[in-house]
């Protein structure tokens, strides 16, 4: 064969060769594609693990996700309310949990976002609220019966002046409290004492047994002391007569302020904000808190 003839059949075979390798589109083969595929790095997605503890407090707490790629995480959700972060790393976060909706007990789903919003892992039903504590009887009670009066048990003050004091009293109950000789309700309100549902007496019962009760008396500007659960005292007139009593259903700190919201009766309310009580619906009304230690 001449020179040239061998010098047409290479360049026939490797065009061929480059056909067969490429394909007639200039696509790369499917074995082509399988050696590319093969070498190019793979992306971790980002997965969760492990969620410790998985059941907690409806008035909050912490917890611990363990998975992989979490460095990217900028935010968690639980049961849709956002959670804190505390701590991130490849394979950990550390997140507040918040109250619970209304401090009602059940399962919740969990996702974790990135920085774009774009929720990169979640768990269906991760974390399961519980009332667990004294507080959380509580709560869970006050935002049961805010609205819907527990009549059968306690009975309705409202005839007689305003049913107040006899909720708070009730949700004082749940939270574990004992009616004694000075403070009671019997027979679904048939017989109270005013201790337990007169807004002043109940004032000077607290007073005068603060110390066993746990409890500690603090002005209304006083608030990074005040927690959930706590009972506001209120005089409409500044006349040094009390009208009203709330409990503390949510503290919340924005933008530097501390908030503070309140479950109670007359108005019913479940979040019913101090700041626009004192200024709004009852201006230069004064008052006092009394946290709870028990």
């Amino acid at each position: 064969m001449s020179t040239s003839r061998r010098l047409l059949a290479v360049a026939g075979f490797a065009a061929a060769t480059a056909l067969i390798l490429t394909g007639c589109a200039g696509e790369p083969s499917p074995v082509t594609k399988a050696i590319a595929d093969s070498a190019a790095p793979k992306t971790v997605g980002t997965t969760i693990s492990k969620v410790s503890p998985a059941t907690g407090s409806v008035s909050g707490g912490q917890i611990t996700i363990s998975g992989k790629n979490l460095g990217t995480v900028k935010s968690v959700e639980i049961g849709g309310q956002t959670a804190a972060l505390k701590h991130t790393s490849s394979s950990k976060v550390v997140a507040t949990v918040p109250a619970a909706e209304n401090f009602q007990a059940g399962a919740v789903d969990l996702s974790l976002n990135a920085a774009n919003g774009k929720t990169v892992a979640t768990r269906d039903n991760a974390y399961t609220y519980a009332v667990t504590t004294p507080v959380d009887r509580q709560l869970n009670y006050a935002m049961t019966y805010w609205k819907n009066y527990n009549t059968a048990a306690w009975g309705d003050l409202n005839p007689v002046g305003g049913d107040c004091a006899n909720f708070v009293s009730q949700t004082l109950i749940a939270r574990g409290w004992t009616q004694n000789a000075e403070w009671y309700n019997k027979n679904a309100a048939a017989d109270w004492s005013p201790a337990w549902g007169y807004v002043p007496a109940m004032d000077n019962y607290f007073t005068a047994n603060a110390a066993t009760l746990g409890l500690t008396e603090y002005p209304l500007d006083q608030r990074a002391a005040i927690k959930v659960g706590d009972i506001v005292m209120f005089d409409w007139n500044n006349n040094d007569s009390l009208d009203h009593v709330q409990i503390v259903s949510a503290v919340e700190h924005v933008n530097g302020k501390i908030e503070i919201k309140m479950a109670g009766h007359n108005e019913d309310t479940d979040y019913r904000d101090l700041d626009t009580t004192i200024t709004v619906d009852h201006p230069g009304a004064t008052g006092h808190f009394w946290s709870l230690s028990k």
